[in-house]
């Protein structure tokens, strides 16, 4: 069998001499900064200095995403947790706009307006502020955010299940992420 690479270089043991052991240094694209500032111990060069129509911001990158398949179970955890905040919430509301509203006067005013339209000698007719009082309005609002819990969370869980059968036919929704600049 021939050799068909050509001349090779000799090793230092081959040729019968012996070369002192140095570190190998890859080869630098670009030759180490000199002058004021520069780190210390590198070779002397010059510097690169970018071109005065180079452009100067950073490129953002883009990328092309998929959603292929919305996990159920997990759209039912989030939308549950959200559906109890927004729960709160509207108890929370109901409590601070019954108290304004009781601040004002205006179950007094209204609910004086009301009897004395629907009162007869006998009676006082229709009597407001013990219909709307506190405890009837948070029994009231606490049923109405429960129910929002049940159907809020069963509605999105649905959704999940619609969206994984709709994205099988036509791939799902498309986006597209971009890092910040």
């Amino acid at each position: 069998m021939t050799d068909t690479r050509g001349p090779q270089p000799q090793t230092g043991a081959e040729a019968g001499q012996e070369r002192p052991a140095q570190p190998y240094h890859p080869p630098q694209a670009y030759s180490a900064p000199s002058g004021p500032g520069a780190p210390r111990g590198g070779a002397g060069g010059a510097q690169r200095k970018p071109r005065t129509g180079a452009r100067m911001t950073p490129r953002t990158r883009k990328a092309r995403l998929r959603v292929a398949k919305a996990d159920p179970w997990s759209v039912m955890k989030v939308s549950f947790l959200l559906s109890i905040a927004l729960g709160i919430c509207t108890i929370v509301a109901a409590v601070v706009l019954w108290m304004v509203m009781d601040a004002m006067g205006v179950f007094s005013t209204v609910g004086g307006t009301i009897s004395e339209a629907t009162g007869s000698n006998e009676s006082n007719g229709f009597d407001l502020q013990s219909f709307l009082s506190l405890p009837r309005v948070l029994i009231f609002t606490s049923v109405i955010a429960v129910i929002d819990v049940v159907l809020a969370t069963a509605l999105a869980t649905l959704g999940a299940f619609i969206y994984n059968l709709s994205a099988g036919f036509v791939g799902g929704v498309e986006l597209t992420l971009a890092e910040d600049e």
